[in-house]
């Protein structure tokens, strides 16, 4: 087992897949109890943050209070009462453990570690985040700036290669989700 905490992210407005995504039927349950189920067995404490407490199942929760709809809302949230954690979107259920164990494996030196795909694509809500970018983070509050590639570009971070692209397939569309349903 994993000893850092695990975070999903589960706050967002689901604008593109038009319902909550947490809620979507998948492997016999929600996506969010698939997540958390799946992640608990690989840490050793695993959180849901978001809006509210909106889930029906009993977890560890870290409610976002702010009304501004971020992930780096959410990770400042976050970061506030942890020395670091491996965050994940609830939308990216594929991943595997030798995955999550490399990422956190290359994460010591760095503020973030975050995986890249064999398609050169960055997975920028999966990784290991420090915080030791708090600053960063109300900085770019304070100016509005709510991109997670720029405070990754701007920390110091690892970005590592070579994942298999299946892992990090994100269901952000009904057709992500319909095409990731047909793959089971």
């Amino acid at each position: 087992m994993f000893d850092i905490p695990c975070v999903i992210l589960a706050g967002g407005k689901s604008s593109r897949m038009e319902e909550d995504k947490c809620f979507l039927s998948y492997k016999n349950t929600t996506l969010i109890k698939y997540q958390y189920d799946k992640l608990s067995n690989l840490f050793s404490n695993v959180y849901i943050s978001a809006k509210s407490d909106k889930f029906g199942f009993k977890c560890n929760l870290i409610l976002e209070k702010s009304d501004i709809f971020s992930p780096l809302v959410a990770l400042q949230n976050i970061l506030k009462s942890h020395k670091e954690v491996f965050i994940i979107s609830v939308d990216t259920p594929n991943i595997e453990e030798k995955s999550i164990k490399q990422i956190i494996l290359n994460s010591y030196n760095f503020d973030i570690s975050i995986a890249q795909t064999k398609d050169n694509k960055t997975h920028n809500l999966c990784g290991v985040f420090k915080n030791s970018i708090n600053y960063k983070i109300d900085e770019m509050i304070k100016d509005n700036n709510h991109k997670i590639f720029y405070l990754i570009r701007n920390s110091k971070s690892n970005i590592i290669k070579n994942f298999n692209n299946s892992e990090f397939i994100n269901l952000n569309t009904k057709e992500d989700y319909y095409s990731i349903l047909k793959s089971q």
